[in-house]
């Protein structure tokens, strides 16, 4: 799906949706019924309305594969987010360790990770942009500073190997939500499942070109069940997308003169 109807709100997308998911059908309904005359309309009237319940189950197949995928992605997004921000945390307070210019550099430049993160990599991850060609400077830089250290005690040097640790497990989380922000429904599933549903819809109608009130309740229903399930899955199609997507709030919480500066600079007129 295009990346216009993704960042809609969640209204404005059920409107496009519900409303494009009705226009199918009602197009499918008017054909049939124009159709639906003479040897036609026996024709017609001669679908066995058994063919609806296959067809029903390959429909809810589709979705739930579909769905699966979805649901998946959201979880590895917020498990990688999660973990990411537990790495960091846990630099912070390993930091202690080394008291005044190490500690303080060491959270400086875990603020500047998080700033960058947060004001510039969620906004690529949103527009599917992200790459790994880079290493985050201040996390190299935290690394580069931990090595460089010298333990003074058995303490230090256990805090100082927790240090490379976290800030491994920090890495690998980022390149985790990294390649999860390029997942999606790829064209082949949206496709499959439209089909489906038009295969569905057409059926009803058929069965039913001989009442038209039936004919337009019972695809008024279908169509109004194959919309909420579409929305359902493209609200949640692209994990760090649209108004429902995974947020850099456990980030934020690492630092919390960071999450401060972050929404005053949101308050700020521009």
């Amino acid at each position: 799906m295009s990346d216009w109807l993704h960042n809609l709100p969640v209204l404005w997308m059920a409107l496009v949706i519900f409303g494009f998911t009705y226009l199918v059908a009602l197009a499918i309904y008017l054909m049939v019924t124009w159709l639906a005359v003479g040897d036609r309309a026996r024709s017609f009237k001669a679908v066995s309305p058994g063919v609806l319940s296959p067809l029903s189950v390959i429909m809810g197949l589709f979705a739930v594969f579909i769905a699966a995928q979805v649901w998946s992605d959201t979880d590895r997004a917020n498990a990688a987010v999660d973990r990411e921000a537990s790495a960091l945390r846990s630099i912070i307070i390993l930091a202690s360790a080394f008291p005044g210019e190490p500690e303080a550099r060491v959270r400086a430049l875990i603020r500047s990770y998080i700033e960058e993160a947060t004001t510039q990599e969620w906004p690529m991850m949103a527009k599917q942009t992200a790459t790994l060609r880079f290493t985050p400077r201040p996390l190299e830089q935290v690394f580069q500073l931990d090595i460089s250290l010298t333990p003074a005690s058995q303490g230090q040097q256990v805090a100082q190997r927790d240090i490379a640790t976290a800030v491994e497990n920090a890495l690998d989380a980022r390149r985790q939500r990294i390649i999860v922000s390029g997942s999606e429904v790829n064209g082949v599933k949206w496709s499959c499942l439209f089909v489906q549903a038009v295969c569905a819809l057409l059926a009803i109608a058929l069965i039913h070109s001989g009442d038209r009130l039936a004919s337009i309740m019972t695809m008024g229903l279908f169509a109004s069940g194959v919309a909420a399930c579409v929305l359902l899955i493209a609200a949640h199609d692209r994990p760090f997308t649209g108004h429902i997507s995974v947020a850099p709030r456990p980030l934020l919480q690492v630092m919390p003169e960071t999450t401060a500066s972050a929404r005053a600079s949101d308050r700020t007129p521009e």
